[in-house]
């Protein structure tokens, strides 16, 4: 598994197992956030599996599914998760693709400026394009 920094406080990756939560804190991790929905896949663990494993290593653990949709409950529930967190996020998908969507479209409603998001994801290896629009109207520019 791959931990990729978005900025100083969020990393996305893919998949992660109950086993690797372990380690985690260790690297300065306390908050997990879960955006896939259960089920995908079936070798997927499910969100409870994994929520008791976090909880079993000190972790703050929430389940954020993302399928088709970026609703405003799920990016204020990002929103939040990323304004209270007491150190690193750590936010997971299959891929780690529509965990850095909802980071970024939870920072544009921040504040956060959309060229710099754009160059923080596409220097860890995702793009920003496809949801241009919504992080502009989000960050209250014109799309």
């Amino acid at each position: 598994m791959d931990l990729i920094a978005l900025d100083d406080r969020t990393i996305v990756s893919g998949q992660i197992q109950a086993s690797d939560l372990a380690d985690m804190k260790a690297k300065g991790i306390t908050t997990i956030v879960n955006n896939r929905p259960d089920g995908e896949e079936e070798d997927q663990p499910t969100s409870l599996l994994l929520e008791m494993a976090a909880e079993e290593a000190g972790l703050d653990y929430l389940h954020i599914p993302i399928s088709a949709e970026f609703s405003e409950d799920k990016i204020a529930a990002m929103l939040n998760a990323l304004e209270t967190s007491e150190g690193l996020v750590l936010a997971f998908c299959k891929s780690g693709t529509r965990s850095t969507y909802l980071w970024a479209l939870a920072r544009a409603r921040w504040g956060a400026d959309v060229d710099d998001m754009i160059l923080r994801a596409r220097y860890a290896g995702y793009n920003l394009q496809p949801i241009l629009p919504w992080l502009k109207k989000g960050a209250g520019e014109e799309a």
